[in-house]
């Protein structure tokens, strides 16, 4: 079956050539023993065997004309690169993280899709959007993870009255002195749950910007750095539409993950009975420290992706820009937008740290696969026919990688 590679010339053929990788794992799918995951998924199949697109563009992927010509693999990188002494870091960094899910399951019960990304967003630095309805443990899962890591913790609600100084701070004047003090808001903290974030309106929910990109607030004319790590965690209510103020698309794009929580499963809802009906409900204890935390982040950003999963990276998004390129013509009347090269960035990153979680030191295109959809769901704008026809963003970026061929 053709792959990725067989099928179109890399994105970087001008690799630096003549160096070496001390690698065992090639592409990050044959590397060490591991049994915290699956391998890769085998490949789709090759576009040009399911559309009748022209075989030479210009633009996104191009066919390889060369037919009887060997696909061309970019050469290692520069620096040496031990993948047993990364494996042997992340399994070393990484096992507090096994302490911390079991403590937030003495608290949170079920919903391990939600506690792995809260977790990947910490990981990177990525913030997130909870979008759920009421009762499933957001509040609560946020509020344990802080107890976890030793972190503090702000609960911001958010009400069509808010002001951007009740949440950032504002200068007040003291009558007693006769000068200005500076009075922080609630953002001052490592997690921040911005609780039905579209609840306020827009020039609140810009007020999170600053500080969601820039890592910093700024209170008259001083600016002051946010805790380190800092994270919002943003919830909002599908159900409840009036008096709500729909999050601009810049802000969105701030998102690292947009987060889908559902109801738990009868069984998850029975032990969760069980557990919660005592006098005293169950307390999360501290397992690690954020220094901890931030040292895990270090090792993350240095988890192996290899050229052909960054290629199968841009790939995916490009297709989301650029249907008709990739053989996907039948999505292009339902795209209005596609993923912003943010897309891209978070891709990598959180696949990163979901390798992490799993002890892995190296991504491969399941990691991809696995959290892709948290990530580019809120990236894709889809059209009104879309709309009309009830196709979602969800339908469109799972319509690419059924189709996109696996490296």
């Amino acid at each position: 079956m053709d792959t990725l590679r067989d099928l179109y010339p890399p994105l970087n053929p001008t690799s630096p050539s003549g160096t070496t990788a001390t690698t065992t794992a090639s592409a990050g799918l044959a590397g060490p023993a591991d049994d915290h995951g699956p391998g890769p998924a085998s490949a789709a199949g090759a576009p040009a065997e399911r559309a009748g697109h022209p075989v030479e563009r210009t633009g996104g992927l191009v066919r390889n004309t060369a037919v009887d010509a060997p696909a061309t693999l970019p050469a290692a990188p520069a620096e040496a690169f031990d993948i047993h002494r990364l494996t042997e870091e992340v399994r070393r960094s990484s096992a507090f993280l096994d302490d911390v899910f079991a403590q937030v399951a003495r608290v949170v019960v079920g919903q391990r899709d939600m506690v792995e990304r809260v977790m990947i967003g910490l990981l990177t630095g990525g913030h997130c959007l909870i979008e759920g309805v009421p009762g499933l443990a957001k509040t609560l899962l946020v509020k344990t993870l802080s107890q976890t890591i030793n972190a503090t913790f702000q609960r911001i609600q958010f009400t069509p009255d808010l002001l951007p100084a009740d949440i950032t701070g504002t200068i007040i004047y003291n009558m007693h002195t006769g000068q200005f003090t500076q009075k922080r808001g609630p953002l001052f903290a490592n997690l921040v749950l911005a609780d039905e974030v579209n609840r306020a309106p827009a020039k609140v929910q810009s007020a999170l910007l600053e500080a969601m990109q820039e890592r910093q607030v700024t209170i008259g004319d001083t600016t002051h750095r946010l805790p380190d790590p800092f994270l919002v965690l943003a919830t909002q209510n599908p159900i409840e539409q009036e008096g709500t103020f729909p999050l601009p698309e810049a802000q969105l794009d701030r998102f690292m993950l947009l987060i889908k929580v559902g109801y738990p499963t009868p069984t998850d809802e029975r032990a969760m009975l069980d557990r919660m009906a005592g006098l005293e409900s169950p307390v999360a204890e501290e397992v690690t420290t954020i220094e901890q935390v931030r040292a895990a982040r270090r090792v993350v950003g240095s988890i192996y992706i290899d050229d052909r999963v960054r290629d199968y990276i841009v790939h995916v998004v490009q297709a989301s820009r650029r249907p008709r390129d990739y053989g996907l013509g039948e999505l292009a009347p339902l795209i209005e937008y596609g993923a912003s090269p943010r897309a891209t960035l978070c891709l990598a990153q959180a696949a990163r740290a979901h390798a992490f979680i799993r002890h892995r030191a190296y991504v491969t295109p399941d990691d991809i696969k696995a959290i892709a959809m948290d990530v580019m769901r809120h990236r894709v704008v889809v059209t009104y026919e879309a709309e009309a026809e009830e196709v979602s963003s969800e339908d469109v970026v799972r319509r690419i990688f059924e189709y996109l061929p696996v490296p």
